[in-house]
């Protein structure tokens, strides 16, 4: 189940949010540092992230799912933000470049489909960048934040969900080492805690950020052998016994 979007937007304006902006934005530019002229999307909730994007991107969107919840954004200027259907989005096939999902992936109600419509509307050769909460992390188990709701993923669970949907994993990633605590010494070392976790607990940072690209074909598997039984029989079906029935009155 999705986040309100009202409670959304109250936790990026508290400390604590501002600084999982910061900290976020931060890993996101650094896996798309250049997007001009590329078709930009976010599902869930990525407008807090996309602002950055507003001079270079030749198309960028804000989508937000109906149980979500949608806010107008930006505040100024022409608006880009859509509610829909997170499985039925008013795109065309292959129009997008760039897809940012964020507070996306673990409130999904149908998650295949979700992801089968993500490759649907991607170019080929589209980049997905996901966020998802870590369910090994503490930030998994902290209702007091956006990532302790809904379902959190392990890697391989994730990576599983991916490869179904024709969604190639090219790189890993994990952020948010800081405990999820809105103290003021906490938040002013957020960076220094996000370099130590690195570090020293790479896997348990509070979300992992997945970047993966769509795949045309979809990938075949070992073949394998199919013993049958020697003493199979087949059972005839009611046309074949009626023409046996004709062949024996002729005889």
């Amino acid at each position: 189940m999705h986040v309100d979007v009202s409670e959304l937007r109250d936790f990026y304006a508290r400390p604590l949010g501002v600084a999982v902006r910061r900290l976020l934005a931060h890993r996101i530019r650094a896996r798309w540092r250049h997007v001009t002229g590329r078709t930009v999307v976010g599902l869930g909730f990525a407008s807090p992230y996309l602002g950055a994007y507003r001079q270079e991107a030749a198309i960028l969107g804000a989508f937000m799912p109906v149980e979500q919840g949608a806010l107008v954004w930006p505040r100024h200027g022409p608006k880009r933000s859509v509610l829909v259907e997170e499985d039925a989005l008013p795109l065309l096939d292959n129009s997008v470049d760039n897809m940012l999902a964020v507070h996306c992936l673990e409130g999904a109600a149908r998650v295949r489909p979700l992801l089968r419509e993500i490759w649907r509307v991607l170019a080929p050769e589209g980049r997905l960048l996901m966020i998802v909460p870590n369910r090994r992390s503490v930030w998994a188990r902290t209702e007091s934040t956006p990532f302790g709701h809904g379902r959190p993923y392990s890697r391989g669970q994730l990576e599983r969900l991916l490869v179904e949907a024709m969604l190639s994993p090219l790189e890993w990633g994990y952020a948010l080492h800081v405990p999820p605590i809105e103290r003021a010494i906490v938040l002013r070392s957020a960076i220094a805690f996000e370099r130590i976790g690195a570090r020293v607990w790479p896997g348990i940072g509070g979300v992992m950020l997945v970047e993966a690209r769509k795949e045309l074909v979809a990938p075949t598997g070992k073949v394998r052998r199919v013993m049958v039984p020697g003493n199979l029989v087949t059972v005839p079906t009611p046309a074949r016994i009626a023409q046996r029935r004709r062949d024996r009155s002729t005889k």
